[in-house]
């Protein structure tokens, strides 16, 4: 499935709900689905800077696409960083590279969080969209 598909998928899934309550309990839902970072890999490292909460993203490039892990220790941060991992992950460097991420608009997300959800939002995507820099520039 191409980023684009995936993401016209999760506009579809939040089309379903009327109310931001809704969204907000499907995002919690959501990111107790998220593939959990190990232990071991909670590190200074991999926080991702600019979030409220904390928030720890691995990456690993096998056989030429990415496979991204997550934590957080909010709750609806962790639905936000699912839903990035959802539409990146098992891509090449140059599709990821290559995604507008249309979906955040297009679902409400950016406007719908605090300023500081917000701010970290961003954050997620670009330390996404930079592991996807080294590793096209690596390989």
């Amino acid at each position: 499935m191409t980023i684009q598909e995936t993401e016209q998928q999760m506009i579809d899934e939040f089309a379903n709900f009327d109310e931001w309550l809704d969204r907000y309990a499907y995002l919690i839902e959501l990111g107790k689905d998220c593939p959990v970072i190990e232990e071991k890999d909670k590190t200074e490292e991999n926080l991702i800077r600019g979030c409220q909460s904390r928030v720890w993203l691995s990456c690993e490039y096998r056989d030429g696409v990415l496979h991204f892990r997550a934590d957080s220790d909010a709750v609806i941060t962790r639905g936000i960083i699912s839903l990035l991992i959802r539409a990146l992950d098992g891509h090449t460097p140059q599709e990821i590279l290559d995604a507008p991420l249309a979906f955040i608009d297009a679902i409400g997300l950016k406007e719908h969080l605090s300023p500081t959800r917000s701010n970290g939002l961003t954050s997620m995507v670009k330390q996404m969209k930079m592991y996807a820099l080294a590793y096209k520039m690596k390989g």
